[in-house]
């Protein structure tokens, strides 16, 4: 049975924002090896991971539609779309991308990542093409989460975390709602990238952080009996969590970089130097 899509109008996905609960809580092996994979379109970067996600390639084909829509930028239209594709929710939740690639991530068994290397080499290069923001964003779940927070724990989110640039979004019955137990997260991150862009849902304000990325509890405050704060500051670990993209020379549909273009510059400038010298010796002998 095809997936169903949720209705934005109807009933606003969210379920992205609240993907925290099964982050573990200890630490696991780094994640390397997609960066050796090579930049692949959006298509093709899906095949492997098509028994896990059933439903993904007709989801890359409306993702991909959404980004000719608009103009992508830095980023290529598979690169774009490979964003636009992470933030997509549809019915069953269990079988969206963003459930199942954050699943794997947080598995210990770092095996079963294997399949998904095509689609992260893709997405982490997309991430990598958009600046980094230092700023405040927010994050919500309904469920008393104070036990696993306490004060000055270092913790590690190993999937991309969805977060909010605008507090009030969480306030929504939706998101976070106003009443039961409920956790809410204040992040001071150096991380973010700004997706509204390419997200399926702009209306979210959504600032995604990539995966792999590590926390320190600031501190905790209880409100009430159901109503929790806990304040979040990111940290960087002496040693990589997750292994970064490479520099790129060129985009998938084939634009120069500027790392490319400074080492045709740089290896012109050797080139030329190295034969001047030839040349003056040449002649003085």
């Amino acid at each position: 049975m095809a997936a169903k899509f949720v209705d934005i109008d109807e009933q606003h996905p969210t379920q992205r924002f609240s993907d925290l609960v099964g982050e573990p809580r200890r630490m696991l092996m780094p994640i390397q090896g997609y960066e050796k994979k090579p930049l692949v379109s959006l298509e093709e970067a899906v095949e492997p991971i098509v028994e896990y996600v059933p439903d993904v390639k007709r989801m890359v084909y409306v993702a991909k539609i959404k980004c000719a829509e608009i103009s992508p930028g830095e980023l290529s239209i598979d690169e774009a779309a490979s964003i636009t594709l992470y933030s997509m929710e549809w019915k069953p939740q269990d079988k969206c991308l963003y459930y199942v690639l954050n699943e794997t991530l947080r598995n210990e068994n770092r095996l079963k990542l294997e399949p998904w290397f095509l689609f992260l080499r893709l997405i982490l290069t997309a991430l990598a093409r958009l600046p980094s923001m230092a700023r405040t964003v927010y994050r919500g779940v309904k469920k008393d989460m104070r036990e696993e927070y306490p004060e000055g724990r270092i913790l590690v989110w190993w999937g991309f975390s969805s977060c909010t640039s605008k507090i009030n979004v969480l306030s929504n019955k939706q998101f976070l709602g106003n009443t039961g137990p409920r956790t809410f997260f204040t992040i001071e991150c150096d991380s973010g990238k700004d997706i509204r862009k390419y997200s399926c849902y702009q209306v979210e304000d959504e600032i995604l952080l990539p995966a792999a990325r590590q926390f320190k509890v600031v501190s905790c405050l209880s409100q009430c009996e159901d109503f929790c704060m806990i304040q979040l500051k990111e940290i960087q670990p002496p040693f990589p969590l997750i292994e970064l993209v490479p520099q790129l020379s060129i985009n998938i549909d084939g634009k120069l970089s500027i790392h490319m273009v400074l080492f045709f510059l740089l290896a012109i400038t050797i080139a030329s130097n190295a034969y001047v010298t030839f040349y003056h010796r040449h002649n003085n002998t």
